[in-house]
């Protein structure tokens, strides 16, 4: 049985307590934060920057992944890095050279990851499989929180997994994840599922992350 890990988005938590919505996720159960960085430019919308996640590295233990949505993204690697990410994820499209990013990444000491939005041919992966720790899946078009599942995505998850083989190496899949569309998604070989609506639609975290988690047994 594959454990699958949960990483809240906070794009839905309260912006106003964000600190301590970090705090209540690690007490729900959440494996790991996942942080939606936006410049307005790359993507339709604004959210924040390595502040935020430097002063929010100090409220939990938890691993963060900074999911970079801006372009250019190289300048702001070593930011992110120096301020908490554990994990950067990055877009082949935000940047010339994808194998340099990735470079830059894992010269900050942290894990690097590729991010496939819905239209992105998965032979990117091909050229940079040995250099990542994971893969995320875009199953909505990223800028905004809330939206429908793209069914379409789960050939692009099992391709994926395909093209990983034995390494190891996580799959995350991100956007309209509920526990209607996570079986789908587990099925074709995510690991790892980043919920935002879903978690924070009631107060009862550690509920609506159990109810994501049990989908794997």
């Amino acid at each position: 049985m594959t454990h699958i890990q949960i990483s809240p988005s906070i794009l839905s938590a309260n912006f106003s307590n964000l600190g301590d919505e970090v705090e209540k996720l690690e007490a729900a159960g959440a494996d790991r934060i996942h942080l939606d960085i936006m410049d307005g430019h790359f993507v339709p919308n604004i959210t924040f920057g390595p502040a935020l996640i430097r002063d929010l590295r100090t409220r939990t233990k938890l691993p963060f992944e900074a999911h970079l949505m801006i372009e250019p993204c190289d300048p702001y690697i070593a930011d992110f890095a120096k301020a908490g990410a554990d994990i950067i994820l990055v877009h082949p499209e935000a940047g010339t050279h994808l194998h340099r990013t990735i470079q830059l990444i894992k010269d900050q000491g942290v894990k690097a990851g590729v991010v496939l939005n819905p239209t992105t041919n998965n032979d990117f992966l091909k050229y940079v499989i040995e250099d990542i720790d994971q893969v995320l899946v875009m199953s909505v078009n990223p800028g905004f929180g809330g939206q429908e599942f793209i069914q379409a995505q789960l050939p692009k998850i099992r391709d994926v997994k395909k093209i990983i083989g034995n390494r190891p190496i996580e799959i995350e899949v991100d956007g309209g994840v509920t526990p209607e569309t996570a079986p789908a998604c587990i099925e074709a070989g995510a690991t790892i599922l980043v919920a935002g609506t879903s978690i924070f639609k009631t107060s009862d975290y550690k509920s609506n992350i159990d109810a994501l988690r049990s989908l794997s047994k």
